[in-house]
């Protein structure tokens, strides 16, 4: 009723206001037309010369261009941009200069790999690009190889595990990261608030680290200083719609699974989940909501981002029959439970929310581009069939009829005609592991490796990380609820937590929390592989078929249920056959070409990491590959 009579005013209003206007001759041809005049369109040009190209190294090159604007137009930006695909913009990397004759010097770069790379410049006629130049960097040299030195961050940092030596973490105290890149060169890590004796609370939440290179990290602190304004309003709203008096559960809220993104120049946008303790209505009901929320920055470094607000919370399909006891696992009363999101921009420039954890699995849910927030704005209350839609479609479902189904963190990537989801499967003790599916479509139908269609309900394959065990070490479990980019050169990463398994020894091993990156390789059937070891900076020199001769350390990493895949000895010999091993009798074969090692008739991308097993560490090649539901690690001992 407010409604309706707020807008009969509103009319009332705006009739009053024509009346008046035609009565004092508002239409009388002699007055001036109250149409703005358009501000005039900007002239001139600005050109730039194609870049030139010199001192190319395996991993640097010098680029020089000449930016020259007509008289009257001011540049207030310029430099150049690069990528592996052949037509870069300021999107992809980027090295600004300060003046008109332009000079940098590109680094970071893959060895044995063709660039391409654009002046710019921006003025007030926009961003003006110059051709592209290409150039190939030179092959990675053997010497690189024996001047490499490897990471020697201890992995188990209990004995710094707290507040007071931040500094000292690096990669200590990672759960669920979420990793971007900024234009700035560094790639920023975000996290759940959690941590090996929870060193993080009352600092803060979704705590911030940076790196150049992947594998030194800087701790920058909180990215949010307290818990925004709007939760405690926004549950008792929702509670109120319902019946309910205002939530008496306390503000003890969890701090989780946070999702940073470029959106464009200068537009970084944050996704994260805030959970509610307690249970909807006392006890034989089911828990307490969770809320996705929205922060923004334009400048990561300075960690100060503004907040913009409440996006959407658990959505369900059981009307207000919230009864639902709260160990009643497999009849949840939520139909999405609103963590674990992932965000995604289109190559048609869709923005889109892949969100979900447990429950009846993901949904995928259109974004305003502008505002970040749902389409539908105000959404309706989040239950009844007839609000479904505006919370999303259903993309991904383990089993159908059972709402606890052990599968959340779902990340999504795109790559050449297809979106990849990545997800995490059963418990994050130890039996932890990351599948991945993909579609041709956004919002589904999503197939795993054999077929299945897993948006109507299925086993996710194939299976990306595993726990596993290579000789010499502890093991590693939990590794999972993963964040995946791409670097702008053409390569690709997957960062999760890992942790101890319980029998390495000490005070609670299982809760350490480390964070690990690895890099993603892609089968000649487009599907992607993680490499068993993580990512050292190793220079990637090529590796030969000689090379591949030898002894390996082979796991297979089929999956069983909270099992640590251990490895055994395979032998590949000079002369092509395997004489030792699982796949003893076997044939092996390798293209230099696509490091690609072909052993038994299974595909293994092959490349050179770093040996973090090793005592002292040190530099070595992995391959990992798959075969439908099968998953296959090796290391050259």
């Amino acid at each position: 009723m407010i409604k309706t009579n707020s807008l009969f005013l509103k009319l009332c209003c705006l009739l009053c206001a024509a009346i008046i206007v035609s009565a004092c001759g508002g239409g009388d041809s002699d007055d001036p037309d109250p149409t703005p005049t358009p501000p005039p369109t900007p002239t001139g040009t600005v050109t730039i010369s194609a870049p030139r190209v010199s001192d190319i190294s395996a991993t640097s090159a010098t680029v020089r261009a000449t930016v020259t604007p007509s008289s009257g137009v001011s540049v207030t930006s310029r430099g150049f941009c690069y990528s592996t695909s052949p037509n870069p913009t300021t999107s992809d990397n980027t090295v600004p200069t300060q003046l008109n004759d332009m000079l940098a010097t590109l680094t970071g770069l893959t060895a044995n790999t063709t660039y391409y790379v654009k002046g710019y410049a921006v003025s007030s006629l926009g961003t003006t690009y110059s051709d592209a130049t290409s150039f190939k960097t030179e092959e990675a040299s053997g010497s690189m190889l024996d001047n490499y030195t490897a990471p020697t961050y201890q992995d188990d940092y209990r004995n710094f595990s707290g507040w007071n030596d931040r500094a000292k973490w690096n990669l200590a105290n990672v759960h669920d990261p979420s990793v971007m890149l900024a234009d700035d060169g560094y790639y920023y890590m975000y996290c759940t608030d959690a941590g090996y004796g929870d060193p993080q609370a009352g600092h803060g939440h979704f705590h911030c680290r940076r790196s150049k290179d992947l594998v030194s990290w800087e701790y920058l602190g909180a990215s949010m200083p307290s818990t925004p304004s709007w939760v405690q309003p926004k549950l008792n709203e929702i509670r109120k719609n319902m019946g309910l008096g205002n939530s008496t559960a306390g503000t003890n809220y969890g701090y989780w699974a946070p999702c940073a993104r470029k959106v464009k120049t200068g537009l970084y946008r944050m996704y994260y989940c805030i959970v509610v303790p307690g249970t909807i209505n006392g006890d034989g009901t089911w828990s307490e909501r969770a809320f996705i929320g929205l922060m923004e920055t334009s400048d990561p470094a300075s960690n100060k981002w503004e907040d913009k607000g409440y996006v959407l919370t658990n959505y369900s399909d059981k009307g207000l029959n919230f009864k639902v006891a709260a160990n009643n696992w497999a009849n949840c009363y939520f139909k999405y439970n609103a963590i674990d999101p992932s965000y995604i921009i289109t190559p048609e420039g869709e923005h889109w929310l892949i969100y979900g954890s447990w429950h009846s699995g993901f949904a995928a849910v259109q974004l305003n581009a502008e505002t970040g927030k749902t389409l539908v704005d105000p959404l309706p209350d989040p239950w009844g069939s007839d609000h479904e839609a505006a919370y999303g479609k259903r993309v991904f479902t383990r089993k159908n009829g059972d709402r606890w189904q052990g599968a959340e963190a779902p990340e999504v990537i795109y790559k050449d005609g297809y979106y990849y989801l990545f997800m995490a499967y059963d418990a994050l003790d130890v039996p932890y592991n990351t599948r991945v599916v993909r579609s041709k479509k956004i919002d589904g139908p999503y197939e795993s490796i054999t077929g299945t269609n897993v948006t109507n309900g299925g086993d996710a394959y194939p299976i990306m990380t595993h726990p596993y065990q290579f000789s010499g070490s502890k093991g590693w479990v939990g590794i999972s609820h993963c964040a995946v980019w791409e670097d702008g050169n053409g390569n690709w990463y997957y960062a999760s937590q890992q942790r101890f398994p319980t029998t390495a020894g000490g005070n609670a091993p299982n809760a350490v929390m480390l964070g690990g990156v690895r890099s993603i390789l892609w089968t000649s059937s487009g599907w992607p592989v993680v490499m068993p070891e993580r990512y050292g900076a190793v220079p990637q020199v090529a590796i030969t078929k000689d090379e591949i001769a030898g002894t390996w350390e082979h796991i297979d990493l089929s999956y069983k249920y909270g099992e640590i895949k251990t490895s055994s000895t395979m032998t590949f010999a000079a002369d092509g056959t395997i004489t030792d091993g699982i796949w003893k009798g076997g044939k092996w074969s390798f293209d230099a070409s696509t490091n690609t090692l072909t052993a038994n008739g299974v595909e293994l991308k092959v490349q050179r990491e770093c040996d973090w097993e090793a005592s002292p560490r040190k530099h070595t090649i992995v391959y990992a590959g798959i075969n439908d539901s099968k998953t296959y690690w090796g290391k050259k001992k």
